[in-house]
C-alpha cells in the first residue's frame, strides 16, 4: 500500500508493517568518573595502540578529524544514527516541524554531563548532522563534544563557542535537507568504520577519535597509562643522547633503568 505519514514520524509501509521513529535503545551505564579521569593523560594514539595489543583492531574512527588540533575529550558515547531517506518510510510535512520529532532532538534531550555525541552519517558530505543551536544545547547540558563521520553546519559559530568537533567536513544544509534522516539514538552505530555502543568510552584528540569498549576501559587505562609513563622516561633519555634502539621501545637494559627511575621518582629523588 502507499505509505501514510502519521503524526509526521509514524508510518505504515504495508498492511502489517509499521515503523515508529525515532528508534530508541535501552538505558545504559556511563563510564564512571574514576575511569574517565584515568584517561586524562592517555592520547588517542596510545589508546588505539593499547587496544590493538588487546585484540581490538577497529577502534579508530576513520574520517572524522579534529577541527581544533589542540582539543581533547574523554567521555561516554551517546550515539545517534542517521539512515538513508526512503519516501515510503518517512516523509516530511514542513521540515522544521518534522525535525523536532526525529532522533536528533531526542538524543540531545538525553545528553548527560561528560557525554560525547557520536553520529553515524556514512561519510555523507551533504547532510549537516548538527548545527549551532543544537551544539550549544549539547554543551549547556554538559556534553563534551561531537564526533561524526559526516558534516556539521554553522562551524564558525560552533568554533566561537569552543565546542570540540571531529567531523569530515562542513555544509550549509540542515539535518533533513539532504539524503539522510536522524533515525535512532542510544543504539549501536558504525562511525568511521568502528562499532560504537552506547556508553563506550571515547578518547579524541588531534590524532582523531578512538572508541574504547566500556568493559575494557579500566584495563586499557591501566596499560595505556604505563605506556605513557615509560614514554616520558624514553623521551628524557633520547633527548640526552641515548640510542633509539635501546630506548624506543625499551630494551631489557633500558627497562631496568626505567624501573629504577620510577622508584627514584616515587621516593622524591631526582632521576
Amino acid at each position: 500500500m502507499v505509505a501514510e505519514v502519521i503524526s509526521d514520524v509514524v508510518v505504515e509501509a504495508s498492511g502489517s508493517h509499521r515503523v515508529s521513529l525515532p528508534v530508541v535503545g535501552p538505558e545504559y551505564d556511563r563510564i564512571d568518573e574514576e575511569t574517565r579521569a584515568a584517561f586524562a593523560g592517555v592520547s588517542a594514539a596510545t589508546a588505539a595502540a593499547t587496544l590493538h595489543r588487546m585484540g581490538i583492531t577497529r577502534a579508530f574512527m576513520r574520517g572524522p578529524r579534529a577541527f581544533d588540533p589542540d582539543a581533547k575529550v574523554v567521555g561516554s558515547a551517546l550515539t545517534l544514527a542517521f539512515m538513508p531517506k526512503r519516501e515510503d518510510v518517512a516523509a516530511a510535512r514542513g521540515q522544521e516541524h518534522f525535525e523536532k520529532r526525529t532522533a536528533l532532538w531526542a538524543a540531545l534531550e538525553a545528553v548527560e554531563p561528560f557525554d560525547v555525541l557520536v553520529v553515524q552519517a556514512f561519510g555523507d558530505l551533504y547532510t549537516g548532522c548538527i548545527g549551532e543551536m543544537l551544539s550549544s544545547y549539547l554543551f549547556s547540558r554538559g556534553g563534551l563534544g561531537i564526533v561524526v563521520d559526516g558534516c556539521i553546519r554553522d562551524w564558525p559559530k560552533i568554533r566561537q563557542m569552543g565546542i570540540p568537533v571531529w567531523a569530515t567536513g562542513v555544509t550549509p544544509h540542515f539535518a533533513t535537507q539532504a539524503g539522510l534522516l536522524p533515525w535512532g539514538y542510544k543504539v549501536p552505530v558504525a562511525c568511521g568504520g568502528a562499532l560504537v555502543l552506547p556508553g563506550d568510552l571515547i578518547v579524541a584528540d588531534g590524532d582523531g577519535a578512538v572508541v574504547v569498549p566500556a568493559q575494557l576501559a579500566k584495563e586499557t587505562a591501566r596499560v595505556a597509562g604505563a605506556h605513557e609513563d615509560w614514554e616520558v622516561f624514553s623521551r628524557l633519555r633520547l633527548d640526552a643522547g641515548g640510542a633509539l634502539s635501546k630506548y624506543y621501545p625499551l630494551d631489557d637494559e633500558a627497562t631496568v633503568e626505567y624501573e629504577e627511575w620510577q622508584r627514584q621518582r616515587s621516593g622524591g629523588a631526582t632521576p
